[in-house]
């Protein structure tokens, strides 16, 4: 009886620490792959026809498939990726450089036209996707979907990527068409997720009035409490530090 305690604590010890070093050595290859990006993104900056996005895809692709041809797929999971690492760690120091280098005037100066992009904009391409695929996904007989389902497939592409249009844009020379796209995509990103995690939390099997007031209840408090709590930060620090 002890010895087969024994065995089965030095077994599931084992698996611990194979799961611990798979994800040592998949963090550390993101890592060098991060700063193998940024590298040559910084040295082909004043390239015309390279940017640091097409860098960032093809070392991507090619280290993908050098992992998976030499391994014959046994270490295909080093290449999974945790959105929670992503979410929780990689994406707020993202967000925080690219809002401290745009340039703060236009951005607020265009306040009102970012937010009727970014939250109106993402509200009606959310209402047009979703109504979308409720009517062509039941005709095309792809598995049984849900309400719920058909709602986050609107979520997730009424979200839209701006980083390769910022990549071609210059924001010294278009500062203003720079700001809307920036502050568009910002909102808009900010808008789906939002929209999704509100979508997540309800119950949409039984869709009725209450459950829409809920809805969209839940939508206002996610946002407007995210939004307020960015200003009172942004207030509270400006009034100790002076920015540039």
């Amino acid at each position: 009886m002890a010895i087969g305690i024994i065995s089965s604590a030095l077994a599931n010890s084992e698996k611990i620490l194979a799961s611990d070093h798979g994800s040592v050595v998949a963090i550390n290859l993101f890592v060098a792959l991060l700063c193998g990006c940024v590298v040559i993104g910084h040295l082909l900056e004043e390239n015309r026809w390279i940017n640091e996005s097409i860098t960032a895809l093809v070392i991507g692709l090619c280290t993908g498939a050098v992992i998976l041809l030499t391994t014959r797929g046994q270490s295909s999971h080093l290449l999974v990726f945790s959105e929670d690492l992503f979410f929780i760690y990689l994406l707020p120091p993202i967000i925080f450089n690219a809002g401290f280098q745009v340039k703060k005037k236009q951005f607020f100066r265009n306040f009102m036209t970012i937010m009727l992009f970014g939250a109106v904009g993402t509200l009606i391409s959310f209402g047009i996707i979703s109504v979308g695929a409720i009517r062509f996904l039941k005709k095309m007989n792809i598995g049984d979907l849900t309400i719920g389902d058909y709602l986050a497939i609107g979520a997730i592409f009424s979200a839209t990527d701006s980083v390769c249009t910022l990549q071609v844009l210059n924001q010294d020379e278009t500062p203003l068409l720079y700001s809307l796209v920036f502050g568009e995509g910002v909102v808009n990103d900010a808008t789906s997720v939002v929209l999704f995690n509100a979508i997540q939390s309800f119950d949409l099997s039984h869709f009725d009035s209450a459950i829409a007031l809920q809805y969209v209840g839940n939508f206002l408090y996610l946002f407007i409490l995210s939004t307020l709590l960015g200003v009172l930060v942004r207030f509270s620090f400006s009034s100790q530090f002076e920015f540039p």
